[in-house]
């Protein structure tokens, strides 16, 4: 399977080399972040592959990552994600199955455990202490390595999604798109557009020579190749949706305006199940077998 990848030196002190690769299924984009003091790694959003049409997982780029921090000689420290995703599985329990690394997420997943156990006719469904080691709140750190990370709780996209700051490199997950794609969609259950773009704009007071590290990339008419890397002088220059200096006001009717016109990822409806899990399915019934619960006529 190929894959593709890009990688992103560090630039010096506290901050660290990042390999960036791409599912090209979700137009997800995910992460290894590298401390180059001390080998110690994170990975960040990645996807656990599924075909909807047979509600079937598989592990290619999950496994990708493996052999990527096995062959640089990397130790794996922890497995993070932004957000519960709406457009893919995360690997984050088949990756600490396979490694023993801690996963974690934010304290706000749930909060958006309570919308979705309505959704699904589940009231005791979705323990996200269980299913997550760490959740952390808004302005928690802690260390990779010798580098600092701090977490930055960043709404809109969901109530909940947090942004990693990892020396210079800024993990913004769905909040940013690249700049001549604009930003993410804000109309999923406890969205916001005002939220997102109070979020867009606490990265955008960043230094300006912040990498910024997005979580989709789906090209553009002018670009067929991926691409998942910018800064924040970029974004704030050119992004399609705020360069320029665009007022909340004008990027919220511009963003709900393009929301409108989106139909749900289609694998929403079995992401969010999975996802509020930590990764992984459904409690198996009499049969062995692990079943997806499907809401009818309800978006």
């Amino acid at each position: 399977m190929t894959i593709p990848y890009s990688q992103s030196a560090s630039r010096g002190l506290s901050s660290p080399d990042v390999v960036g690769f791409y599912d090209e299924a979700t137009g997800s984009c995910q992460y290894i972040c590298i401390d180059p003091a001390t080998r110690k790694c994170a990975v960040i959003d990645v996807v656990l592959d599924f075909n909807p049409a047979r509600a079937r997982t598989s592990t290619e780029a999950a496994d990708w990552a493996l052999d990527w921090i096995e062959r640089e000689g990397l130790t794996l420290e922890i497995i993070l994600d932004t957000h519960p995703h709406a457009d893919h599985l995360t690997a984050a329990a088949y990756l600490k199955q396979k490694t023993g690394a801690p996963n974690a997420i934010g304290e706000k997943v749930r909060e958006i455990a309570d919308l979705w156990r309505d959704f699904y006719n589940t009231p005791d469904a979705f323990d996200p202490q269980a299913g997550f080691d760490r959740l952390f709140a808004d302005g928690d750190t802690f260390r990779l390595g010798t580098l600092d990370v701090r977490v930055m709780l960043s709404p809109g996209h969901t109530l909940g999604s947090i942004t990693y700051v990892v020396g210079d490199a800024i993990f913004a997950h769905d909040t940013f798109m690249q700049p001549d794609s604009g930003t993410a969609r804000a109309d999923f259950p406890g969205g916001s557009a005002a939220m997102l773009y109070d979020s867009l704009m606490a990265i955008l007071a960043l230094p300006d020579d912040y990498r910024i590290f997005v979580g989709h990339d789906y090209g553009t008419e002018g670009r067929d190749e991926p691409a998942w890397e910018s800064t924040v002088a970029e974004q704030r220059a050119s992004n399609k949706h705020l360069g320029g200096g665009a007022t909340k006001e004008e990027f919220v009717k511009v963003r709900e305006d393009r929301d409108a016109t989106l139909n749900l990822p289609d694998r929403m409806l079995h992401a969010l199940q999975f996802n509020l899990r930590g990764g992984r399915l459904p409690e198996p019934e009499a049969d062995g077998n692990s079943y997806f619960k499907i809401p009818a006529n309800r978006f």
